[in-house]
């Protein structure tokens, strides 16, 4: 680039740079010349969001897909004010994600649309960082992408819109990233843990979100030891075909799975910082050995002490360990020979009943399972629908898993399946809603999948209230009315939005509706019709 470059085309050059080939974002003063650039001068791509915070979650589900840091851009003001709980959610759920947000100019402080960005960014929890003269734009893009990977969570660039047409010169500049430790330190610690797996009648390998990539090594010490392997949520369907795959541990565990988890005397959790619910409030726990290994210091001992920790790359602790235990001679467990596989992934059976004008939700997951498109990616909304589908709808593995649970909101889930598609445009998202997230932020983003041309199923468990609340009122014995709803049809919502829309309340109509998906042209919206009593509660 020559001397004359601007800072907005800076910004976009270094953005490109760093590997970004999707930029999700809504344009506005503070932005729009640097998202011109990038698509004009730099080939890349925007994917344009009808709401701000939509962006973000799209980046993120992106990033979880892809592998790769997810990158959004937002204008200044109101539109990163409305990004709060899609920071505070892509936080939480630890996303490696840039968000290039416009400012007011620095020299117009009382700017109508002016606000303290930094206090703003730092009540969600993510990270913060300034573009700080037209000079040092190439190091203050690498500095973000940099926090992105090894803070593992959003970082927020402060772009004042005066500098976008300053002059600037423009060099590459990229900060690598060292993701792994070299090694796992010996000593008494590594010892004692050896120790205690070695003595261990009943292991079990408990794998989290941080440890994904070592399935393989995962595998090779579960055989070793004859143990049993489970996952956390975040990491649902790393072990899906392995025989002695029990699934989820905790909460969302079959009856079966959750006795076995009870008689484990030895624990060896990796990548997962045992959140309440995996652990049922420290119940899983109780009168158990357990090791806790992650490269995240800050993940060991945030929710119980576990006897002895490892700061260590999970595959590299798994290879270390069993090493250790062939050096040693220490003969397998038989642990795994006791198991009756079937009876440790069968979730309880439905009633199979319904009242006239409604279908059974369980048989309806049921059915959905075998007719859904096997190499499905799978998004979850919030709601009381959701841990249902957590434990009856499979996946491959867990990058074909977005959860949008992290901050206990609803109104996440459509933006997420967006982000996943843009991210696998060869793939087909499934997306499951309750009618009250779809309404709080579905139908906005519905509309965006159409417009992307996007392969997007999305399911809407519908019973027209909110149901986590209706349980609520009906379990008191006290009157639930103001939690329902009239809602308009979302069938034909969604056809008005460009989609098609199929409304559901019969098994007939669900398998008519499943049909069609065989010649599905774009995103189709099924609505599931529920009576609100025949939702199961939630297991968390």
């Amino acid at each position: 680039m020559n001397p004359q470059t601007y800072v907005y085309q800076c910004i976009a050059r270094a953005t490109k740079d760093h590997g970004t080939t999707d930029l999700f974002g809504l344009m506005g003063d503070a932005n729009l010349f640097m998202v011109d650039s990038f698509v004009r001068e730099c080939g890349g791509k925007f994917i344009p969001a009808a709401h701000e915070g939509s962006s973000i979650l799209m980046a993120a589900a992106y990033a979880h897909v892809s592998g790769k840091v997810g990158v959004a851009t937002v204008t200044h003001g109101p539109a990163l004010a409305n990004c709060v709980t899609a920071l505070t959610e892509t936080t939480r759920g630890h996303a490696p994600l840039v968000i290039l947000a416009g400012d007011t100019p620095s020299d117009n402080p009382r700017h109508l649309q002016s606000i303290d960005q930094r206090e703003l960014v730092k009540v969600t929890g993510a990270g913060f960082t300034q573009l700080r003269t037209p000079a040092t734009v190439a190091e203050d893009v690498a500095q973000a992408f940099y926090r992105a990977q090894v803070e593992r969570r959003p970082i927020v660039l402060n772009m004042p819109a005066d500098f976008m047409w300053q002059n600037a010169e423009y060099a590459t500049r990229i900060l690598d990233v060292f993701t792994k430790p070299g090694g796992v330190a010996e000593g008494d610690v590594l010892d004692n843990a050896i120790g205690m797996i070695a003595s261990a009648r009943r292991p079990l390998i408990l794998a989290g979100g941080g440890a994904i990539n070592a399935r393989e090594q995962l595998v090779r010490l579960a055989d070793r030891l004859e143990a049993p392997l489970a996952t956390t949520l975040r990491a649902k369907g790393l072990f899906s075909d392995h025989p002695y795959n029990i699934d989820i541990f905790g909460t969302l565990s079959t009856p079966a799975a959750y006795d076995l988890m009870a008689q484990s005397d030895c624990i060896i959790c990796f990548g997962t910082s045992l959140h309440d619910f995996t652990t049922d409030r420290g119940k899983l726990m109780k009168g158990k050995r357990i090791i806790q290994v992650d490269t995240h210091p800050t993940a060991i001992g945030g929710a119980l002490h576990p006897d002895a920790a490892l700061v260590a790359d999970a595959g590299l602790a798994a290879e270390t360990i069993s090493y250790w235990l062939n050096e040693a001679e220490i003969p397998p467990s038989g642990f795994t020979r006791e198991l009756d596989t079937a009876a440790l992934t069968t979730h309880v059976a439905s009633s199979g009943k319904a009242p006239d004008g409604f279908v059974n939700y369980v048989d309806t997951l049921k059915r959905l399972e075998v007719a859904l498109p096997e190499d499905r990616i799978l998004v979850t909304d919030g709601g009381r629908f959701m841990t249902e589908v957590w434990c009856r709808l499979s996946v491959p593995n867990p990058q074909s898993f977005v959860n949008t649970a992290n901050f206990g909101a609803i109104g996440l889930g459509l933006q997420e399946a967006v982000g996943a598609a843009v991210a696998a445009p060869d793939r087909p998202v499934v997306l499951f809603s309750g009618d009250g997230g779809f309404m709080m932020g579905g139908i906005n983003e519905f509309n965006t999948a159409v417009r992307l041309g996007l392969d997007l199923i999305v399911i809407i468990a519908n019973d027209s209230a909110y149901g986590a609340e209706h349980i609520q009122f009906v379990d008191r014995q006290m009157n639930p009315s103001l939690t329902e709803f009239n809602w308009p049809s979302f069938a034909e919502v969604a056809t008005s939005l460009g989609g098609e829309g199929f409304e559901v309340r019969s098994n007939d109509q669900l398998e008519a509706a499943l049909k069609t998906l065989e010649n599905r042209n774009g995103p189709v919206l099924i609505d599931l019709r529920l009576d609100p009593a025949d939702v199961p509660a939630m297991r968390i």
